[in-house]
């Protein structure tokens, strides 16, 4: 069994290496073909939005914001709704309506300009470009999330030590 896992990890290892080391391209946009795929990414970057607001709801009716690790979890949802409206904006500008022109000067410059000339949409576009600043604090509480419902649960089982549902009754299998 050892030896089968080592068939598989190596060839993972090396393909994840090759990709960190050597990178054709790197884009913090992901650029879809015209125009179904960005219709279709535009919709699933509503649809994921849509679904957050929806689980802050439950979490909220359930009541279940008043443990820190759902508390948590909730902050999760509300920073991806965020990312998400960020990303479509930046989407729509970029591909949809191409008033955005981005050129790169050098290594450490690039030039934004708008169509219309707008200094104010050049200034939100290039904020906006800092998506990562919802995503990565999304994740973060998601994982601090998990983390407090995982010790919570660690502790209650620890507390209430789990009967084993096979042999409720002497004899019963």
């Amino acid at each position: 069994m050892t030896f089968l896992k080592n068939i598989i990890r190596q060839p993972f290892f090396l393909l994840t290496a090759a990709m960190v080391f050597s990178p054709d391209v790197v884009c913090a946009i992901q650029i879809h073909g015209m125009p179904e795929g960005i219709y279709v990414h535009q919709i699933a970057h509503l649809f994921f939005m849509i679904s957050m607001r929806f689980f802050i709801h439950w979490l909220r009716h359930r009541q279940l914001v008043k443990e820190t690790g759902w508390r948590y979890i909730q902050y999760m949802a509300f920073f991806f709704i965020l990312w998400n409206l960020d990303v479509f904006m930046l989407h729509f500008l970029d591909e949809q309506l191409g008033i955005i022109q981005v050129s790169l000067i050098d290594l450490t410059h690039i030039r934004i300009q708008a169509a219309n000339g707008m200094r104010a949409l050049e200034i939100l576009y290039y904020l906006a470009q800092l998506d990562y600043l919802f995503c990565v604090p999304a994740l973060f509480f998601l994982n601090l999330g998990l983390s407090h419902l995982v010790a919570e649960n660690y502790t209650q089982t620890k507390a209430s030590p789990i009967k084993s549902p096979g042999l409720s009754k002497k004899g019963d299998r």
